[in-house]
């Protein structure tokens, strides 16, 4: 049943808990009150999309910029007016601009961990790396968490699963990899999924015969997490090779051309489409890529002529299909890289590794959007007040999924530890 609103701007499904709270008496009045008082939970992302800028983005040439800084700190872009009132980011970001009210910027988000593998690992998390303990990326705690259709993976990994990890969690949560960019109108040609002129009855056949070894090793695959992972991944892979419906979602040709045309033909943009189908398929987690953004040097000629066109269009592709078909209010959004570039321009017309000050965008379900949270100082050199940690940002978006960052799992070797271990959920990000 599609969750309509009335001409009143009930929901509903509101509508029909209306209904049901009567009997205790809450009426229609005092229900709207209390929604609009804030006192009725609004609705949280039932799946997610973490974008993962590799790399480092500069945050002065992007969301954060600064035009009353000295030249050597503000650079060469000017910024430009959003939809949002007093909301500006990059010129070369105009299709953003356009659906800023779509997203929140977080500005002023702040670490210390300046290397590539370690920023990844930190913003990719949520939890500060440490050398006795892997933790689980964003995608293996939501797949732990929702699960997926018994047809479809929980968690994907666009096109490859570099910087995602289960962790202690095991492998049964790690990504399921698309494998090469998705090509605009053709199918994603994942291996073992194309049924290559075999037929499902030749499938079922050694289907079985798996499953004879399996009963005849189950002992040992129970016992062990690595051959129990792997086990279920086969179920998986299985499923979906049966079903018509995972085909179908990595298939890009059965998209229509409204939406097709919403994206360009390069990999990042296609990349962004396929997401939209996966989340449509009952995926629950998608993570995508887009590197280019170390510029050391040549940051401007690079960012104006080639990183930036394809990130504004694909990412605001992504907002608007997500709308189009109904999903955007159930869809969390989470946009970063593993840090910020110097604020200071070097010798080269480049900008270096700084994670003191850098962004992230968290939007769609559960994200109180149209809004710039945080701020960085004069230069955007450091936080004007208060950090905001990788910890804070995570905790928050797992929040806007209905998940308690504080929740505890415990390591294989019997260790309790929770999902994020120091963030607090940042007040006014939710919606």
């Amino acid at each position: 049943m599609k969750n309509c609103t009335f001409c009143d701007g009930i929901n509903r499904r509101d509508f029909l808990r209306v209904g049901g709270l009567a009997g205790i008496g809450l009426t229609l009045s005092r229900y709207l009150a209390l929604a609009q008082a804030g006192e009725v939970s609004a609705a949280r992302g039932k799946a997610a999309i973490f974008v993962r800028l590799a790399g480092g983005p500069s945050h002065l040439d992007t969301f954060d910029l600064k035009p009353d800084a000295p030249a050597e700190y503000r650079g060469e872009f000017k910024p430009i007016s959003t939809n949002v009132p007093g909301m500006q980011i990059c010129e070369h970001l105009p299709k953003l601009a356009k659906c800023a009210d779509q997203y929140a910027i977080l500005r002023g988000v702040s670490h210390t961990l300046a290397a590539h593998d370690l920023g990844s690992d930190y913003m990719n998390s949520g939890n500060r790396p440490i050398p006795s303990l892997r933790f689980p990326t964003y995608g293996a705690v939501v797949s732990k968490e929702m699960g997926s259709p018994p047809d479809m993976p929980a968690f994907v990994a666009v096109p490859g699963a570099a910087g995602d990890s289960a962790g202690y969690l095991g492998v049964e949560y790690g990504p399921f990899e698309s494998g090469g960019a998705p090509q605009p109108g053709q199918p994603v040609k994942i291996r073992g999924l194309t049924l290559n002129g075999v037929t499902l009855e030749e499938i079922d056949r050694r289907q079985n015969l798996l499953k004879r070894y399996d009963n005849a090793f189950g002992d040992l695959n129970a016992e062990d997490r690595l051959l129990s992972g792997m086990d279920q991944f086969g179920q998986k892979a299985y499923a979906m090779m049966r079903s018509g419906k995972a085909r179908e979602a990595f298939d890009l040709s059965k998209e229509s051309a409204a939406l097709s045309g919403l994206f360009d033909k390069d990999g990042f943009s296609q990349s962004c489409l396929l997401a939209t189908r996966l989340i449509e398929a009952g995926v629950k987690f998608v993570t995508l890529s887009l590197g280019g953004w170390d510029t050391h040097s040549d940051n401007f000629n690079l960012l104006k002529n080639k990183v930036l066109p394809t990130f504004d269009t694909g990412l605001a592709g992504l907002f608007q299909a997500l709308k189009a078909k109904g999903l955007y209010a159930s869809t969390s959004v989470f946009v970063t890289g593993e840090f910020g570039r110097t604020p200071k321009v070097n010798k080269n017309a480049g900008r270096d590794h700084y994670p003191r000050s850098m962004f992230c965008l968290l939007g769609g379900g559960g994200i109180k959007v149209g809004q710039a949270y945080g701020e960085s100082d004069a230069k955007a050199e450091n936080p004007k007040d208060r950090p905001i940690t990788p910890d804070d940002v995570a905790a928050t978006f797992y929040k806007s999924l209905g998940i308690d960052p504080t929740k505890e799992y415990r390591t294989p070797g019997g260790r309790p530890v929770m999902i994020v271990r120091y963030g607090h959920v940042l007040d006014g990000l939710l919606a």
